[in-house]
């Protein structure tokens, strides 16, 4: 059984679009750069636009709004608000103790105290992320030797933090936004593809030769799962978002993780397979199920790209697949006594990994086009 066969123009073009394949005439401004470039010129933009208010509000450390903007300003506006939450918190709460703290004791001693009592906090309270710059904050508060009163030095201190998350809020949101919702939605349909082409990989090896990049197929598809995981965890964090999409983004990171766990059960079923001669016997349901499984993915990637799923995937019939397959399974089932225990035993679990993958990949877009609000065809 094998799986190699040309991919419509569309579904050429679907994975250029998403990446996974590379398209010759794309030139050097590809999209990553293009992105990284306008995510250069916001920072840029927001660490000057602090530096110009901290002068206007005569700020002589005006510089810590232009560092804190350019810290929180991350990649899409979900991870931006998450890092100004983060470092809002352990300012003030850092401020707060730097203050309260430097007001008895004497150096070090102090200090050290209000840093340990500072992480202690944001432990309980589970900042941990916010901790380290709490901290920050305590030793400039507490350290940094400054005329006037250390109130007035903790007050600026988050005056300014305040100034460049709002800054960098602002620059992130209206300027070439980068939502985090859709760019998972991009990184869920490029897992759905290298999903297929790891299906794909992975029956070549069925009663035959491994092919030698499984391992980096295998690979490929854990790195843009950590990538999705990051990317729905900043999702989250964003402001005014649908919550049937966020509900639908969610659904679909769960069954991407179902399948790819479906396909390393089926990895380890095929393994030690040459020429299983009871194997054979189930062409052709057997290649049709697989070869309909492998447009599956490629459909389900469509469907989230667009995201429109109440769309019937046209000549692939999954369930009519499966029927077929076991009606074939009870056909051949009084041939097995010509045949080793182990061709058996691999067939039938090969079989069974098919059914749980075809139904894991329908089940992903008929779930999702009801938590969505989609009318299933």
């Amino acid at each position: 059984m094998r799986l190699k066969f040309k991919k419509t123009h569309s579904q050429h073009q679907l994975a250029v679009k998403l990446r996974v394949e590379e398209d010759p005439g794309f030139g050097i401004f590809t999209w990553e750069r293009r992105r990284l470039l306008i995510h250069a010129a916001k920072t840029a933009l927001a660490a000057a636009l602090c530096w110009w208010l901290a002068l206007r509000f005569g700020w002589r450390d005006g510089y810590w709004g232009s560092i804190s903007a350019i810290i929180v300003l991350q990649s899409n506006v979900g991870a931006t608000v998450s890092a100004s939450r983060e470092r809002l918190l352990g300012t003030i709460i850092g401020a707060l103790f730097g203050f309260a703290f430097s007001l008895f004791g004497t150096l070090p001693w102090n200090f050290m105290l209000a840093v340990l009592t500072a992480m202690i906090v944001c432990g309980l309270l589970g900042l941990r992320n916010s901790s380290r710059l709490a901290g920050v904050t305590i030793a400039i508060i507490m350290l940094v030797q400054k005329d006037g009163p250390r109130l007035q030095l903790a007050a600026d201190r988050v005056g300014e933090v305040i100034m460049g998350i709002v800054v960098a809020l602002a620059v992130t949101t209206f300027l070439f936004p980068d939502r985090a919702r859709v760019r998972l939605r991009d990184g869920l349909a490029q897992e759905f593809l290298l999903l297929g082409t790891f299906f794909e990989a992975i029956l070549e090896g069925f009663r035959g030769a491994s092919p030698g990049n499984l391992a980096e197929l295998r690979e490929d598809v854990q790195v843009r799962r950590r990538g999705n995981n990051q990317l729905l965890e900043a999702a989250r964090h964003e402001p005014l978002g649908d919550p049937g999409q966020s509900e639908g983004l969610e659904m679909l990171t769960q069954f991407g993780r179902s399948i790819f766990d479906a396909l390393l059960a089926l990895q380890f079923s095929v393994e030690g397979s040459n020429e299983d001669g009871y194997a054979l016997q189930l062409e052709p349901e057997l290649g049709r199920l697989a070869v309909d499984i492998r447009s599956g993915f490629h459909h389900v990637a469509g469907c989230i790209h667009k995201w429109i799923f109440n769309v019937v995937p046209p000549a692939i019939n999954l369930e009519q697949d499966i029927a077929e397959l076991e009606s074939r399974m009870d056909t051949v089932r009084h041939t097995g006594l010509g045949f080793s225990q182990a061709e058996i035993l691999r067939a039938y679990a090969v079989q069974l990994h098919l059914k749980q993958i075809a139904r894991l990949l329908r089940a992903s877009r008929v779930e999702t086009s009801r938590t969505v609000g989609q009318v299933k065809e």
